[in-house]
């Protein structure tokens, strides 16, 4: 099985989310699909099968399948771009979230999402616990719970209680966000019920941050920076029950897996 490695939202190596990318001839068993993403012990490992002009696309954390996983799913078209359909322009996914489309234009890679418009919430002592006991200005629960903060050096400095955090009742993770300087908005998110304390870039946060920036800041077209150690830039689009995200994807390692259960 072709195995690569790619940098998602990045414009050099070592940016952006770190990604693996796994290219099928058919399905094998889940539990193999776990152990596969659990040994590359990446935030998330994408696995396609193509599907006449369709390629099928389920993401895994190390521990667990997720339900959608942006950059991941934008890997695995740089992945099929470059490899598999050479300089194809246009990749279709079916998927767990629906049917997904990513474009390319050049060097730059967009993907349609559906959009999650953040429902108001009310904070509650494990959260604030959760995040170290910064409070936030404003929570919002989607898939994930969505918390505001008024400056950008809040979201840079707060230090998340990871251990809190995974016992929390409800939803996949905690996304953050507030108002940026260089960009429209600033964003970290943090999975440590995935085994990912900090993902360096989520796309799938965006489904929900996009929406909510968009009818904050009265515009549709944004630039999120993601504040992770790593940083990603994130170009977006708002059009209406659909988000658009684009950023850069560079390759870093490509090699084969050798598991029997495949043969």
């Amino acid at each position: 099985m072709k195995y690569y490695v790619v940098d998602a939202f990045a414009s050099r190596l070592f940016e952006g989310s770190p990604t693996g990318v796994c290219i099928l001839n058919k399905w094998p068993g889940d539990d193999i699909l776990l152990k596969i993403a659990e040994e590359n012990a990446l935030p998330e490992t994408a696995f396609c099968v193509k599907s006449e002009d369709v390629y099928q696309i389920r993401w895994f954390a190390p521990n667990a399948e997720v339900d959608l996983c942006g950059h991941a799913t934008l890997a695995a078209a740089f992945v099929i771009s470059r490899f598999m359909e050479i300089n194809a322009n246009v990749i279709k996914f079916s998927s767990m979230s629906g049917l997904l489309q990513v474009i390319r234009y050049g060097d730059l890679f967009e993907l349609d999402l559906p959009a999650r418009v953040p429902r108001p919430s009310s904070i509650f002592a494990e959260l604030i616990e959760a995040m170290g006991g910064t409070v936030p200005s404003e929570v919002y629960v989607s898939r994930d719970y969505f918390l505001v903060y008024d400056c950008v050096e809040t979201i840079k400095n707060i230090k998340p209680d990871f251990a809190k955090m995974a016992t929390l009742e409800y939803g996949d993770g905690v996304i953050i966000s507030a108002v940026g300087i260089e960009t429209d908005f600033v964003t970290r998110a943090f999975f440590p019920k995935l085994q990912t304390n900090e993902d360096p870039v989520c796309g799938s946060a965006h489904c929900n941050l996009i929406p909510f920036w968009a009818e904050r800041l009265g515009k549709d077209e944004m630039l999120s920076y993601q504040m992770s150690k790593r940083g990603a830039t994130v170009y977006c689009r708002n059009e209406n029950d659909r988000v658009k995200i684009a950023g850069r994807v560079i390759l870093y390692s490509e090699a084969n897996l050798f598991v029997p259960e495949l043969d």
